[in-house]
């Protein structure tokens, strides 16, 4: 009789405590949405619903949209549904609806399409909500513009993950049988066709920011990478394939010091791509081709090329090669 009466005081125990925490964790999100819109962002949903008793927290929000008139970045779509065990909130998973998002940067919109998409997100208890870790994957997905997919693939997965440092992360990405549009295989084509997907697309690599990534990374400022460890991106796409590894540095100004070691197999190839691209100004195409053409002979393997992309005084160089600026790295 007395365990009966103890299991029914921890039921109702818990019955208070899981009430409590799905009507805090409804009214952390409709504040969170109202600091928002007092900012100035577009902040809203349609409705709110918490379900998942006894052990979860599952909350579905219908019709959310976000908008940041500083950055220009918009999302909108069907549902978004947040799904954490009930004692303790800050290990989050999000799932996407199967119907189009819609991601927007100023006047230019992006629809998102994809079966299975799910984001888990860590978070270490505390006032400022710290990552620990971030992951986003899917199954079959796609990137349409003006009705035409420009981006698709087999499979997604994207992993942050905090290091021993706080303000560090190792990132990798792996996406099987990613596949550009075929404007654009037409358009970066060397000597022979491209194949549609790509054999193979995956990064590897720790990134130390300015501050780790919290709560005032949404709110406030978003922080800033410093140091860029590449321990690997390997891309092969037909008979074309670039290895990268290095270090770089970065300074306040988002520019980039160091050296990023190449692997290039069919590298006129390459080339050819980068000047259909844009990436190289056509005349210097006849000169990076003769240069590179030289130090390949000297390897022993003419169609073969390791060499080094260099990043100092603002300004990127390929081997001997000056290239121009460099890009800023800054997160906005």
């Amino acid at each position: 009789m007395r365990l009966a009466k103890l299991m029914i005081a921890a039921f109702l125990v818990w019955s208070l405590y899981w009430a409590a925490a799905a009507w805090g964790l409804k009214n952390g999100i409709t504040a969170w949405f109202d600091v928002q819109e007092n900012r100035g962002w577009q902040a809203e949903y349609a409705a709110l619903e918490t379900q998942g008793y006894p052990f979860r927290h599952q909350t579905r929000i219908s019709r959310p949209a976000l908008a940041d008139p500083r950055t220009g970045a918009a999302w909108r779509a069907d549902w978004l549904e947040l799904d954490s065990p009930a004692a303790w909130p800050g290990r989050l998973e999000l799932h996407f609806p199967a119907t189009a998002q819609r991601l927007s940067y100023f006047d230019q919109t992006a629809v998102i399409a994809a079966d299975g998409l799910q984001a888990s997100l860590h978070l270490k208890p505390g006032v400022a909500l710290e990552l620990e870790q971030m992951a986003a994957v899917a199954d079959s997905w796609q990137i349409a513009r003006r009705g035409e997919t420009v981006l698709s693939g087999a499979a997604l997965d994207l992993r942050m993950a905090q290091t021993d440092r706080p303000e560090a992360y190792l990132i990798t990405a792996d996406a099987r049988e990613f596949a550009p549009r075929a404007a654009w295989r037409r358009l970066l084509a060397a000597s022979a066709p491209l194949p549609e997907r790509f054999d193979t697309l995956a990064l590897q690599m720790t990134v130390a920011f300015d501050t780790p990534w919290d709560r005032t990374a949404l709110e406030q400022r978003r922080p800033q990478p410093r140091r860029i460890d590449l321990k690997l991106a390997d891309a092969r796409w037909g008979d074309l394939r670039l290895k990268a590894t290095g270090v770089l540095t970065v300074d306040e100004l988002g520019l980039p010091e160091g050296e990023i070691a190449l692997q290039a197999e069919n590298w006129r190839g390459l080339v050819l791509m980068a000047e259909r691209s844009g990436a190289l100004a056509p005349a210097l195409r006849g000169t990076v081709e003769r240069v590179l053409g030289l130090l390949a002979e000297a390897s022993g393997n003419p169609r073969n090329l390791d060499i080094t992309l260099g990043f100092a005084d603002g300004y990127v160089s390929l081997g001997p090669l000056p290239l121009g600026h460099a890009p800023r790295l800054i997160i906005r």
